[in-house]
């Protein structure tokens, strides 16, 4: 009698499909995170089955062999015992993929190992009960009546595992669900067809196919891994702490910076930025797995600790700048670099993902002169953190308001116009000064919004309660070098222009000195596009010492406004007050009207006086006010008017 060799050759390729999964899997060193060796033990054991039974379909023509029987009894019972080990192995397995495993207990534990010591136990007595499977008198397989608890049990820890997918679905990227449902229906369909099909081994071919789809899918991790360094990336950091925060994961973040990293090109000639992180590399894995080392940027690498207090990760700390303290070899020289360690909690002080990347990518704090920050040295983290999702909700909720400070005509103290700036009181942290909120919503991309809303409040203003106001003269708008070179910029200023119908004159555009600087000819060539639309244009903070005075000079502005720094100077040094008077005449040889801003004193206000310039503004005159209250100043202003014209 010869062997089923269909039935062989459904062992024979699950077993070709087993290996080259595990092949792939060590080869590709993919082996050092516990969900790996949970894989590779997968696998191992499905091989085993095929190979025991393959000795058992290869034996049974020869079942009427007292030691022939024997090989096939015991290989039967082999895999009969080891099979039983793969529904909780993968339970455990998709819980450590997920991050599930954190939340359980030990209640839960004993309940989801309670299956397999059964199953396990009875499958040990099986020789003596026949309980599973048994031989008739011909020597043929034979189905015990307990054989279905096998399979209840296997539905149970498949079920278990299907809820923890549900449960964690947020944690888990679309191509591990993807894969671990495939692998879940793929072993299903060959279970339920083994189950009623006795004949068509599909069980273990099933499963093997299921398994290699988690390989390429889950296993292989090349968009994870920097295939130069064997860092992890960002793009790892994010979909682990994102398993973390699903799972309510406590742990700490580190921080790695390098702050003379720009040392190593210089000494080396080379632009290779691999170079530091093969040294951090080669360092790190001598104190924590490489599965918990991630490469931010040549000079940021980032550690995710796990079940450590807080002085445990201090010490960690301070290990690593102790190995700073020593030279590092640089092809065959030593050079010393610097560090500074960051590193704080989740989610206590890191409440999200994004708060740990932003301390991750944040520059040390200048005049910092600690090596290691963690507590209260990270407020000024939070205080980014916050800032970011004020401004982002002040756009979703309108928490943002236009304040106007007045400007005022030197020579009769009359109302000339007014500087419109933005402010953000946020419920949380309460109101947000511009030099803070300004730079951050800038980085965040979110800036030219906030211009555009700003233009949109004074269009707004200018065409309905000043439409026939005749004492403002201008209002003044910031603008920002970033919407000034974004393609498209003058095109959107007329369009918001024209949806509200405005004279375009009673709109003055100020841009920073700085701004200016970083671009005369683009600039200038926005500055003759918008002028010659009928809107004007001031220089803003002249005196800061960004600009080339023949370059600004040449581009069309009405109104220089001379820096707050240059008054106050004036009024205490005599070099300062002849700075001032030579400023004020070269602004006006070259025929611009002069607005000198900070006048906070009636010194400053005589002193001005006796220069000879146009306007003023300060807290002298007033504080920057809410719109209704500006509205409330301008009509005080016509009735000033209106009675100095019936004297």
């Amino acid at each position: 009698m010869r062997p089923d060799l269909f039935h062989i050759a459904f062992y024979a390729s699950a077993l070709l499909i087993l290996a080259t999964t595990i092949f792939f899997t060590v080869i590709q060193q993919r082996t050092a995170k516990l969900n790996n060796k949970l894989f590779l033990m997968i696998a191992g054991l499905l091989s085993l089955n095929a190979i025991s039974q393959m000795i058992a379909e290869l034996s049974y023509p020869h079942r009427f062999s007292d030691s022939w029987f024997l090989l096939i009894n015991v290989s039967e019972y082999i895999y009969f015992m080891l099979h039983a080990m793969i529904p909780p192995l993968v339970l455990v397995y998709v819980n450590v993929v997920t991050g599930a495993s954190t939340r359980y207990g030990r209640v839960k534990r004993i309940i989801y190992e309670l299956p397999l010591i059964v199953a396990e136990a009875t499958l040990f007595l099986n020789p003596f009960l026949h309980w599973f499977f048994y031989y008739d008198e011909n020597r043929e397989f034979c189905r015990g009546y307990a054989e279905s608890t096998l399979y209840l049990s296997a539905g149970f820890y498949l079920t278990v595992c299907l809820f923890t997918l549900v449960y964690t679905w947020k944690a888990v990227v679309m191509n591990r669900r993807i894969a671990i449902i495939y692998f879940f229906t793929v072993c299903i369909a060959g279970i339920l067809v083994q189950l009623f099909f006795l004949d068509v081994k599909a069980e273990l071919f099933a499963e093997s196919v299921g398994l290699l789809g988690i390989m390429i899918a889950v296993e292989t991790e090349d968009d994870r891994i920097d295939v130069d360094t064997g860092f992890y990336n960002r793009r790892a950091l994010q979909l682990d702490l994102n398993n973390y925060f699903v799972n309510k994961r406590e742990l700490w973040v580190m921080c790695i910076k390098v702050t003379n990293a720009d040392i190593i090109p210089r000494v080396t000639g080379s632009e290779n930025v691999d170079i530091l992180s093969t040294l951090m590399s080669d360092y790190l894995r001598t104190k924590i797995s490489r599965s918990y080392i991630y490469n931010m940027n040549p000079q940021t690498f980032v550690l995710t600790i796990l079940d450590k207090d807080e002085e445990a990760v201090k010490s960690l700390a301070t290990e690593i700048l102790v190995r700073f303290d020593m030279p590092w070899t640089i092809n065959d020289n030593e050079y010393l670099l610097k560090a500074v360690i960051m590193f704080a909690d989740v989610p206590k002080r890191l409440p999200s993902s994004a708060d740990a990347f932003y301390m991750a990518d944040s520059p040390v704090p200048e005049g910092n002169d600690k090596k290691i920050l963690y507590g209260s040295d990270l407020n000024y983290l939070l205080r980014r953190s916050a800032i970011q999702n004020a401004i982002v909700n002040g756009l979703k909720k309108d928490s943002f308001e236009v304040y106007y400070q007045p400007t005022f005509n030197l020579s009769d103290g009359s109302l000339h116009g007014a500087e419109a700036l933005l402010r953000l009181d946020d419920e949380t942290i309460g109101r947000i000064p511009p030099y803070e909120f300004i730079p951050i919503s800038e980085q965040m991309g979110l800036v030219d919004v906030l211009d555009t809303f700003v233009l949109g409040e004074v269009c707004k203003l200018l065409s309905t309660e000043l439409k026939n106001d005749t004492s403002i003269e201008a209002i003044n708008v910031n603008l920002s070098v970033l919407q000034c070179m974004k393609p498209g910029f003058v095109q959107s200023i007329d369009k918001e222009a024209d949806k509200y119908g405005i004279d375009r004159s009673r709109i003055n555009f100020e841009i920073t000195e700085s701004v200016a600087a970083s671009d005369y000819d683009q600039l200038s060539q926005i500055v003759s596009e918008l002028k010659r639309s009928g809107f004007r244009f001031s220089l803003d903070d002249y005196g800061t010492g960004y600009s080339n005075v023949m370059s600004v000079f040449s581009m069309d502005l009405d109104i220089i406004k001379i820096d707050k720094s240059i008054l106050w100077t004036a009024v205490d040094h005599e070099l300062g007050r002849i700075l001032l008077e030579n400023t004020v005449r070269m602004i006006k040889q070259m025929g611009r009207k002069v607005l000198v801003e900070g006048v906070e004193t009636k010194a400053q206000l005589d002193l001005l006086r006796d220069v000879g310039v146009d306007y003023l503004q300060g807290f002298y005159f007033s504080r920057p006010l809410p719109r209704d209250e500006f509205l409330t100043l301008v009509a005080n202003e016509k009735q000033k008017i209106q009675q100095r014209s019936k004297q």
